[in-house]
């Protein structure tokens, strides 16, 4: 997940994965450059978070927690 310390969007999206259960990596935009502009190019130029990557490659600009439990294969 890329994300800011400052995204109420990311902080809601994160407690509700770990709630889920749904395990992930953060990477704080603000403090790596290249992964700011990585979010740009998934994100039409802009620093959109919460972006999330999946193993197969597809990302997700600020979804629900329904859409990642689908995409990850998570009960619930």
């Amino acid at each position: 997940m890329y994300s800011t310390v400052w995204c109420g969007y990311c902080q809601r999206l994160k407690a509700q994965m770990g709630r889920a259960g749904i395990e992930y990596d953060e990477v704080d935009i603000e403090h790596d450059e290249a992964a700011a502009l990585f979010v740009e190019t998934v994100n039409g130029g802009s620093r959109t978070v919460p972006t999330l990557v999946f193993p197969d490659g597809t990302a997700m600009t600020n979804p629900s927690l329904k859409q990642v439990s689908e995409k990850v294969g998570a009960v619930g």
